[in-house]
């Protein structure tokens, strides 16, 4: 049994259908091993990131974690000028999550969140439960039950 991460009761509290992965009793660090010890399909595995603008507003992206966010299509999906990451330690003071723990759900304060559009292409998608070792796994739809999106495309795509 795993133990319930925050994300996990929130979904709880508001009867949000989702499924709990846990690989805290791996070496998995990268968001690619991850999806691998899953066994899950790596395009379906998102990794969260948190960004702040030039008008020093803070946003959150949601994007496959075999891909690399175009800090120029962020930028444009808000509205900003430019984006960029914030530092490792600002993450936690400002969400209440640290470094690869970080979900979008529940942080300690909204921030404007957009998913990259490839979502649209999966049934079912992962994201942080909120805990390293802990991922959950749910639809768009019920995502959105949770916590308003917007769509956009966010990587970096080869030409």
């Amino acid at each position: 049994m795993v133990d319930k991460t925050n994300v996990m009761r929130i979904l709880d509290q508001k009867k949000i259908k989702y499924n709990s992965h846990y690989y805290g009793d791996t070496d998995a660090i990268s968001g690619v091993e991850v999806a691998d010890v899953l066994g899950q399909d790596v395009s379906k595995v998102f990794k969260t990131l948190v960004t702040v603008g030039k008008t020093k507003k803070n946003y959150v992206f949601v994007i496959p974690v075999a891909e690399e966010l175009d800090l120029k299509k962020a930028a444009k999906s808000v509205g900003e000028k430019s984006i960029e990451m914030i530092k490792s330690k600002e993450l936690l003071p400002l969400t209440g999550y640290i470094h690869g723990g970080c979900s979008p759900i529940g942080m300690k304060k909204f921030f404007r969140t957009t998913i990259d559009e490839s979502a649209l292409n999966c049934d079912t998608f992962c994201i942080s439960a909120g805990k390293i070792g802990y991922q959950i796994e749910l639809s768009l739809d019920e995502l959105k039950k949770v916590i308003k999106v917007d769509l956009a495309p966010l990587t970096i795509k080869e030409s």
